[in-house]
């Protein structure tokens, strides 16, 4: 938790709107793991700020189902669970399929040396199987392609799930199985946009983006049954 990044300075935020979503970045990114009860003294302290605006956070990160009360112990840091990431993919991949259209109508030469520059880092990290820095890239890939839309009220509906697809897309792109197969849909899915094709891309991004998600359902159930046995 000493590595918890929380700042003010800057910012016109309200100060629970400020812990709140510093303890939302811990929660997800795994600093703060799940069944961690957090005290609200203890937390005040670590963000220095009083037990008012952390316990108005902590409603907030309720309201999400990051975290619950539980009787004797407080409250404490939900596991994510199937269900979870199963509904925030969804909501993702029906976003990024409904930018398909603009991002055909807007994408100009710049953005396709753009993206295609990013495949080139890909491809490196590819070769040297660094899974950690291709899973970044990935994602910065996706955000990169859709911002193209210009849609501005679904990019920040998107961007609201993006800390959440960010570990998500980790266990994906993990897998062995998978790993490969997505990122030459990645080069794809810049072939289409560069020529234009509309139908060819709603296809391999529909094909892109469902296996993402079950490989990752597929991935957390493989890690829920190791911590069972």
């Amino acid at each position: 938790m000493a590595a918890m990044r929380y700042s003010s300075s800057g910012s016109n935020k309200p100060i629970r709107e400020i812990a709140y979503e510093t303890l939302k970045h811990a929660i997800i990114t795994g600093e703060i793991p799940a069944g961690i009860r957090i005290v609200e003294t203890e937390y005040a302290n670590k963000l220095h700020i009083s037990r008012t605006p952390l316990r108005e956070a902590l409603r907030k990160l309720e309201r999400d189902g990051l975290v619950e009360y539980v009787i004797r112990r407080g409250v404490v840091v939900r596991a994510f669970t199937i269900e979870d990431v199963e509904e925030i993919y969804t909501i993702r991949n029906v976003l990024e399929m409904i930018t398909l259209s603009a991002i055909i109508k807007k994408v100009t030469p710049k953005d396709i040396k753009a993206l295609r520059d990013k495949l080139q880092e890909m491809d490196r990290l590819m070769a040297e199987s660094n899974i950690e820095k291709l899973s970044t890239l990935a994602r910065s890939f996706h955000d990169q392609l859709t911002a193209i839309s210009g849609l501005k009220r679904i990019l920040r509906v998107i961007q609201g799930q993006d800390e959440y697809i960010h570990r998500f897309s980790a266990l994906s792109i993990a897998k062995d199985t998978r790993r490969a197969e997505a990122h030459q849909e990645h080069h794809k899915i810049v072939e289409m946009v560069e020529t234009k094709d509309l139908e060819g891309l709603e296809i391999i991004m529909r094909k892109h983006i469902e296996a993402s998600k079950q490989s990752c359902l597929s991935a957390l159930k493989e890690t829920t049954a190791q911590k069972r046995e």
